[in-house]
């Protein structure tokens, strides 16, 4: 993939994700049948427990800068078993998160065209079939709707956006990110002056059957988790960051911080304008609540622009980041290889990436977004927990490794809380919406029985084919090689790509071994856990290790026949002894 996304690009990219459904549909859902206006508690609460793992994930990040997220980081710390099952969550968590944030977008392009032109929509074909009652904990029939189209359509333009490259999707997102924090900081001052202090009474409401109280303070913890959810995605960009060790960190970070506060702020806001009983079945609480007060059609108008625009953005990044998770586990023998494709043009994994935005699209027309958003909480729940695990672990088998950030306080001080504070509100979660997690994982594991245990390559060298390695040339390509793709598409002239791979093919008979695909997949991914010394500092190696062996490299005299390892390695001491007496 290019590396052309800058520290910038990723705080963008973060908070492109972050900020969406969850402070613009999820605030009222979960003050309506959860905490009440104890939600800005919820939001403090997965706010802390999003800081802690982000701290895990910055560090394991830093270490092993490539695409992947937790299944990289998972496959480094816990083996394969456990990446499978992280990466299959993950396969959830992305793709299922996409669709509820299209639903949701609906609902707000819907609003949108009610306040600015008078034109409303039939329910018909903007709301799901189904709604999730979550008193009774069932499926209850949308008499009167059959179809979300809006979200269908939002999700399959993202998806075209993305087929095309991450370049142009940086650009679109960093713009989209500017317009909604200008919009969200404008709701929260615009707003403010209409907040009434009796609808903070009571804070937190008694209990009513499986809503509201201290538990239900958890349980809307659970469901606004969702809100926080994008900073991960920024570890998924690693192959395409220009320098991951630095940058991811901040990226994931500062976005993180940004967005908390932002949510603590509107949700506060909200709770202060409208009581919570109001906002129930509301999928658009912010312009909802300000319908009740005079004068405030333009600020819900641009509220509903903003909220497009975030919401746009936050499919962009869900739908950016699900792919590269196939992608990633394609090249390691988990799914089939056309997963792990790219486009011969835009360098895109296009093959997953139309994937997911046609089963996004599916869900999104017919499913609400309640049901939707609580399987993208417990699925990243899961998957925070395996992260804070794996820079333990990490922690005791590699203490010396470089890292370009550590999680400050040892091994145990954060992660160790992250991962148990994690746990809890993922067991607090309803019965249902766990049932549905453990049936997923469930299906998961019979697919990696009947073909990523029989065709996984890490640590089975002799499962990459030549076809294999043939097919993969083009993922594995370096930077020279991309450079070299996009000249050839800007038209310049035949000498200089000449040129450049005859300067290549000097460094390679400088080297004196060329090891062909399969190193290219070694270095860019594959070792996790072997370690060389560099000036007396132990860093993660990307050469060979037991867990990840690579087929032995094949050496090349003069005229490009194989030579033996001894002649090769006395003719490149022959040539460094001529080059010593010529100096």
């Amino acid at each position: 993939m290019k590396r052309v996304l800058s520290r910038l690009d990723l705080i963008a990219i973060g908070i492109g994700a972050i900020i969406g459904t969850g402070i613009f549909v999820l605030t009222g859902v979960a003050a309506a049948e959860n905490a009440g206006p104890a939600v800005i508690v919820s939001f403090i609460i997965a706010g802390v427990v999003s800081g802690l793992s982000a701290f895990s994930y910055s560090e394991l990040a830093s270490m092993l800068p490539i695409s992947g997220s937790a299944y990289t980081y998972t496959y480094a710390t816990m083996g394969e078993l456990i990446a499978w099952i992280i990466g299959w969550d993950l396969i959830l968590e992305y793709m299922v998160g996409a669709a509820t944030v299209a639903v949701g977008w609906s609902a707000y392009i819907v609003d949108f065209f009610d306040d600015a032109f008078g034109v409303r929509f039939t329910p018909k074909t903007t709301q799901a079939p189904v709604i999730w009652d979550n008193k009774d904990l069932a499926f209850r029939v949308n008499h009167g709707s059959y179809i979300n189209i809006p979200a269908i359509f939002i999700s399959l333009a993202v998806t075209l956006v993305l087929v095309l490259g991450i370049k142009q999707a940086s650009w679109v997102n960093k713009t989209v990110v500017v317009i909604k924090i200008v919009v969200v900081l404008l709701f929260i001052f615009g707003a403010c002056r209409y907040v009434d202090r009796d609808n903070y009474s009571p804070f937190v409401p008694p209990r009513e059957g499986n809503s509201f109280g201290a538990q239900g303070v958890f349980k809307g913890t659970q469901r606004v988790f969702f809100a926080y959810i994008g900073f991960d995605a920024v570890s998924t960009t690693a192959q395409e960051a220009k320098n991951p060790q630095r940058d991811l960190p901040w990226g994931i970070c500062v976005s993180l911080g940004i967005c908390t506060a932002l949510y603590i702020a509107v949700s506060a806001v909200l709770c202060g304008i409208i009581s919570y009983k109001e906002l129930k079945g509301v999928a658009s609480p912010l312009t909802f609540a300000l319908q009740s007060y005079a004068n405030t059609k333009w600020l819900r108008i641009i509220i509903e622009l903003g909220a497009i625009c975030g919401l746009t953005s936050v499919i962009l990044i869900s739908l950016m980041g699900q792919p590269r998770i196939f992608f990633t586990m394609s090249r390691d023998g988990m799914f089939p290889r056309v997963f792990g494709r790219l486009h011969r043009r835009f360098k895109t994994p296009f093959v997953p990436t139309v994937l997911s935005g046609v089963v996004c699209a599916a869900l999104a027309g017919i499913l609400p977004v309640d049901l939707l958003g609580d399987m993208t909480s417990v699925g990243t729940l899961l998957a925070f927990i395996l992260v804070n695990i794996g820079v333990v672990i990490m922690r005791f088998t590699h203490p010396d490794a470089e890292r370009g950030f550590r999680v400050p306080g040892g091994p145990f001080l954060v992660p160790v809380p992250g991962a148990i504070i994690a746990l809890v509100v993922l067991v607090l979660s309803d019965g249902p919406t766990i049932y549905r997690l453990f049936i997923w994982l469930a299906v998961g594991l019979v697919v990696y029985a009947l073909f990523g245990y029989r065709y996984s390559r890490v640590g089975h060298p002799e499962r990459w084919s030549a076809e294999d390695m043939a097919y993969f040339q083009d993922t594995f390509g370096d930077e020279e090689d991309q450079g070299k793709g996009r000249r050839r598409e800007e038209g310049e002239e035949e000498e200089e790509e000449e040129e450049e791979g005859s300067q290549k093919a000097t460094q390679s008979e400088a080297v004196g071994v060329t090891y062909g695909a399969y190193d290219e997949r070694i270095r860019d991914s594959a070792d996790y856990f072997e370690t060389y010394t560099n000036t007396n500092t132990e860093k993660i190696s990307y050469t060979t290790a037991p867990q990840f062996a690579m087929p032995q490299p094949v050496h090349y005299d003069e005229h490009g026949l194989e030579a033996d390892q001894e002649e090769a390695d006395q003719k490149a001491d022959l040539e460094q002894g001529k080059l010593g007496r010529l100096h």
